[in-house]
């Protein structure tokens, strides 16, 4: 069944599901999921000239299409544009009676948006939270700022900025922990001067961090904190490197004529 819409505008290529079209007047087979020969609910249109690929945008975007409101947007080839998360805002307490596009024409006043989208459930009705992604993180920023204590349809809506599991799961795990790693032990026997101690309740391990930390005994002064995963440590190795990066780079900046 095809769109009710007309659109002018000639494509010299279309193709679906797997990849992008590399050149005209070619049609893309990889189109099928290779284990169950299904589409895989996505496709690409290669315009002619940029004028029509946005004309397409303003007049098809959300347009329903069996049952489904379609989301268009520009292909970008280079993968870390989608996965970086820069630009990328989570919204949740969404009314659900508000969809993409009321979301999209909500957001776009604060810059140029890449990828709109609310989350749904198999019948098609939202749950409540969604995704912009902006083509600049001051964009992304500027909406986070303007809109956190917005109301829409009579709901104070969250928004700020999306964080992917591992990252959301950092936050969560800072505030509440159970497992304590304490090092700088004395070395006796085999010891390799590290050690252990898993609480009951999150409050008792939080108040042994507070409480031991730093402090010295037998001339060693022990460090006591939450036990990380091997991800959280890597995660937090990266933020440091980071910053000391940033640091260098402030203070090189500030020095130079």
């Amino acid at each position: 069944m095809a769109a009710q819409v007309q659109v002018q505008p000639q494509a010299v290529s279309v193709g679906v599901g797997g990849a992008a079209p590399a050149g005209a007047q070619q049609f893309v087979p990889t189109s099928l999921d290779l284990s169950t020969r299904r589409s895989l609910g996505y496709g690409y249109v290669n315009y002619a000239n940029p004028q029509d690929a946005a004309r397409a945008m303003e007049v098809l975007n959300f347009t329903h299409l069996n049952g489904k409101a379609i989301r268009i947007m520009y292909s970008h080839r280079d993968p870390s544009v989608r996965k970086s998360g820069s630009g990328n805002i989570f919204i949740k307490i969404l009314d659900k009676a508000i969809d993409q596009k009321a979301l999209h024409d909500t957001f776009s006043t604060f810059g140029n948006i890449l990828s709109c989208r609310i989350a749904t459930d198999s019948s098609g009705q939202s749950k409540g939270y969604g995704f912009v992604q902006y083509d600049a993180e001051e964009s992304a920023q500027k909406a986070i700022e303007k809109l956190k204590d917005m109301l829409l349809n009579d709901k104070q809506v969250y928004v700020g900025p999306f964080l992917r599991k591992q990252e959301r799961e950092l936050v969560v795990d800072k505030t509440k922990f159970t497992n304590v790693f304490v090092k700088n032990l004395d070395a006796e026997g085999n010891s390799k001067c590290f050690g252990f101690v898993n609480f009951e309740n999150a409050e008792d391990a939080g108040k042994a961090v507070e409480g031991l930390n730093g402090q010295k005994f037998d001339n060693k002064e022990w460090y006591v904190g939450k036990a990380q995963k091997k991800y959280e440590r890597e995660q937090e190795l990266k933020q440091r490197f980071e910053q000391s990066m940033k640091e260098a780079i402030d203070k090189s900046q500030s020095i130079q004529l």
